[in-house]
């Protein structure tokens, strides 16, 4: 698959944010570049976007602030955040808003190449499984048309339409529309967080290591240290939305050391 995309930087750095723009270019992406969060939302206006890197701590408006306003008005892009001052509540904070990551500095730049290459090709991968279930619905309507006055016949497609739910015991996971159900109740669950629940339902009731589930939820190889507090920060932000108490946690389980695991059942 040829990946490539349109990616903003903003960052107030200007060594950082050129350094950034160039090795981004020579990988082959277009990029632009902005030295505050409110010019960086003015260029959102005026042209499409297929990611967002945005450092955290700005003058002016503050890096979340930025997030938050991406992610009212741009829902599905993708943003990345990055800090020298990393703390456990505001990476919560930014993956609660919509963050589809949360980088420490320094950043490294085979790190930045795999992570933007990673989340442009899940974001094609994403739009073209959306593509191919509006075609297999339309073609299930058409089929039905065929049928009426007629003996039904079995769709082609049953086979697909099972594939579209994961069910473990309360919780059902809607592959298509991306969305999570507690019996009855929808979780709004955001994105990146979602896909680490759904690797947690496949293996489910077994135990998924740390950067396992990174690799097979974001799509990146990185170190055991790295992997424990991404899966933190994001299992931490699922418990807060699926357990009744996320202090004393009955379906997502952590085995010290090693990593974690959705008990449904």
């Amino acid at each position: 698959m040829n990946i490539a995309g349109n990616i903003l930087i903003i960052d107030d750095e200007a060594p950082l944010r050129k350094t950034l723009a160039r090795i981004l270019a020579g990988a082959g992406f277009e990029v632009t570049t902005a030295e505050s969060a409110e010019q960086g939302l003015d260029y959102l206006k005026t042209a499409p976007f297929d990611l967002v890197l945005t450092d955290l701590r700005m003058p002016g408006t503050h890096g979340m602030d930025a997030l938050k306003l991406i992610h009212v008005n741009y829902p599905s892009l993708p943003v990345v955040l990055f800090t020298a001052q990393p703390d456990v509540n505001s990476a919560v904070e930014a993956l609660r808003h919509g963050a589809t990551d949360y980088l420490l500095k320094p950043l490294k730049p085979e790190v930045i190449v795999e992570r933007a290459r990673a989340i442009l090709a899940k974001r094609q991968n994403e739009k073209r499984k959306r593509e191919i279930a509006l075609q297999i619905e339309a073609l299930q309507n058409e089929l039905k048309q065929l049928d009426e006055g007629g003996t039904p016949q079995p769709s082609p497609f049953v086979g697909v339409e099972k594939e579209r739910f994961l069910k473990r015991g309360d919780i059902a996971l809607d592959l298509h529309a991306r969305r999570a159900l507690r019996g009855e109740e929808t979780l709004n669950i955001p994105s990146t967080s979602f896909d680490y629940l759904l690797v947690l339902a496949r293996h489910a009731p077994n135990v998924v290591d740390y950067q396992t589930l990174v690799a097979e939820a974001q799509g990146y190889q990185t170190d055991l240290r790295e992997a424990q507090e991404l899966a933190k920060w994001h299992i931490h932000q699922l418990r807060r939305i699926i357990e009744k108490d996320a202090h004393n946690p009955q379906y997502l389980l952590n085995l010290r050391g090693t990593g974690y695991r959705l008990v449904a059942d």
